[in-house]
């Protein structure tokens, strides 16, 4: 069942909106104010049509007539401040609303943990933080305004109707519950409709992207007659459901049309009777008429109201549940309180880190998992230590580093920095002395300059040529036309091996002490390669460094190899020490260099 399918009552959720709601309170109560004195004006100007019929044209006297006017010019000019004020508060809060949650949605997402991320999409995400919480700012100002103005508009009428002829008024009134039934029934049926409208078009763009996207594997597969026959079956689905749709939104704007008929109908059977009794006067009749044909839009519009009110119950829930989520990985108070958190930092209790990295017995498995990718796992690294991980791809390579960069938590045991647990410090200054080339490099949209200053934000153009210069990047800057040349989104206007290069700088940028680098060359042709290993060993020289490797040609040199197998460390030792025991990795660096000289 899909989450907009929720039946929960719309308010359900409210309660867990309002500190965000908190700070606009006075405003949200004067716009309901607002709301009631506007629909009270609409539901008064029938009684002043009253007051001309009678005393105006029936009594055909003039007396008062400037002041009628007068009165009727001042009522209409309140009623468009109103409206005005009405208007511009409501969108007031809404963007405003909207931007409360957006940013709270946001700024949550940057502490939580990477297993939230491993666990939610990027779409689940961007429509959690975008579409819902600009569902909800809506919800807040025009759905409450609708709900206000046509809830008041139609207590109003009553009361109006109860005030000019309590006689004509019991007719009518019956009506009301009578017509909100029959449009809460048309209503119901066009949602489950429409929802299901929405989910044959969600099926049709999939199945529409499937065939563009996959046209090269259809055609070799010659799947074409398959892929069409599925895309009309969708798209005859559309066109049944659709028409369904319109029978019943038809049918509904004549239920509508017809209770509308029924109350006037009504009013002059009844009210010329009573007009002939005397017992009201035609400028009553008049308010009634006038009634009758307007009581029926608030109904339609409560109801549609409140059916978009259970729809967004689900927006308040999922993005509640966002900001509701707890992090697998955060700072402990006393912590906070001593270094500070990512957005306040107290960088003056910052204890330099020197780069001794301890896994004291660790065991580890991820929190969307129960196997044990490290069981009571124990390794030193002093300060100043390479580090290589090798293994086959799935093997569990990134565990390690992840741990040692504090992006999990260990089950059991300590991950200890400088000798002290890393949970002593904050996650920001463990993060402030990691350097980190990811395997697929990604750059922020902005020019050359702004991306690598992401590594420290105060570098100067000196230090970017010299950190471009020792990773064989600065041919590449100057090609693409020099630090103010815009990269694109997602550095889209270079090649992977170029947006490699610059993430490489971006890291050494920063001159951390603890530099990871995964995989950070498989993106590289052979020849920068070779320059880039160059520029490596001269810059891990003082730091400490993790290689998660897949051209094992390049850590040979590394001070301790750590071979990985399902998760599990198999062998460690240097090179020469782990090709002296014939042992996994030693199968896996003579297979690696018979496949790369066979290509040959």
């Amino acid at each position: 069942m899909s989450e907009e399918r929720n039946k929960t009552l719309p308010w359900f959720g409210i309660p867990k909106l309002l500190p965000y709601l908190k700070p606009y309170m006075k405003g949200i109560a004067a716009m309901i104010a607002v709301g009631c004195l506007v629909s009270l004006i609409d539901a008064a100007y029938p009684m002043f049509n009253r007051y001309a019929l009678d005393h105006f044209v029936i009594g055909e006297s003039l007396d008062g007539l400037g002041g009628f006017i007068a009165l009727y010019i001042g009522v209409l000019l309140l009623q468009v401040l109103l409206n005005y004020y009405s208007v511009a508060y409501c969108g007031k809060i809404e963007m405003s609303v909207d931007r409360d949650l957006r940013n709270a949605a946001f700024n949550h997402l940057q502490t939580l943990s990477f297993s939230y991320f491993n666990q939610n999409s990027v779409g689940y995400i961007h429509a959690r933080v975008i579409s819902d919480s600009g569902k909800i700012g809506e919800l807040v100002a025009w759905r409450m305004m609708d709900i206000v103005w046509n809830l008041s508009y139609l207590l109003f009428i009553v009361l109006m109707m109860f005030l000019a002829s309590p006689r004509l008024a019991v007719w009518l009134l019956p009506l009301i519950p009578v017509s909100a039934a029959l449009i809460a029934w048309f209503q119901g049926k066009l949602v489950t409709l429409n929802r299901q409208i929405r989910e044959i078009n969600s099926r049709i763009t999939g199945s529409f992207n499937e065939g563009i996207t996959g046209v090269r594997a259809i055609k070799t597969l010659v799947a074409e007659a398959r892929i069409d026959g599925d895309f009309e079956a969708e798209t005859e689905n559309m066109r049944k459901t659709g028409i369904r749709a319109t029978h019943y939104s038809a049918l509904f704007t004549s239920a509508v049309t017809l209770m509308s008929s029924v109350a006037l109908a009504l009013v002059l059977w009844k009210g010329g009777r009573l007009t002939r009794e005397s017992a009201i006067r035609i400028g009553t009749l008049s308010v009634f008429m006038s009634y009758a044909l307007s009581m029926m839009e608030p109904i339609q519009t409560i109801v549609d109201t409140l059916s978009r009110l259970i729809a967004i119950q689900v927006n308040i829930e999922r993005l509640t549940r966002l900001l509701e989520t707890q992090s697998d990985v955060s700072d402990a108070p006393e912590v906070i309180a001593k270094y500070g958190d990512t957005f306040h930092p107290k960088r003056e209790n910052w204890e330099p880190l020197l780069g001794d990295v301890e896994f004291r017995d660790v065991s580890f498995h991820y929190p969307d998992g129960d196997e044990l990718v490290l069981e009571h796992f124990d390794l030193k690294v002093p300060r100043g230590t390479n580090v290589a991980i090798v293994g086959e791809t799935g093997a569990g390579k990134s565990t390690l580093v992840n741990l040692v960069c504090r992006f999990f938590e260990p089950t059991e045991g300590a991950v200890l920095i400088d000798g002290r647990d890393a949970r002593q410090r904050s996650q920001l200054w463990l993060h402030s002395n990691i350097g980190y080339v990811l395997q697929t490099p990604h750059l922020f949209s902005g020019t050359v300059r702004e991306n690598l200053r992401y590594g420290k934000p105060d570098a100067t153009d000196e230090q970017i040529m010299e950190a471009l210069e020792m990773v064989s990047a600065r041919e590449v800057v100057e090609k693409a036309g020099g630090l103010d040349a815009v990269v694109g989104e997602g550095g889209g206007r270079l090649s992977v091996g170029e947006k490699q290069l610059l993430s490489f700088a971006r890291a050494l940028l920063a001159d951390p002490r603890i530099l990871v680098l995964d995989e950070a060359t498989s993106s590289i042709d052979t020849m920068t390669e070779r320059a880039i290993q160059a520029a490596i060993e001269t810059v891990i020289q003082g730091r400490t460094s993790f290689v998660i490797a897949h051209r094992l040609s390049t850590i040979t040199h590394a001070d301790v190899i750590l071979a990985v197998v399902d998760g599990k460390i198999v062998e460690r030792g240097t090179h020469e020490e782990l090709m002296k025991k014939r042992g996994y990795y030693f199968e896996l660096y003579t297979r690696q260099y018979i496949d790369m000289v066979e290509k040959y």
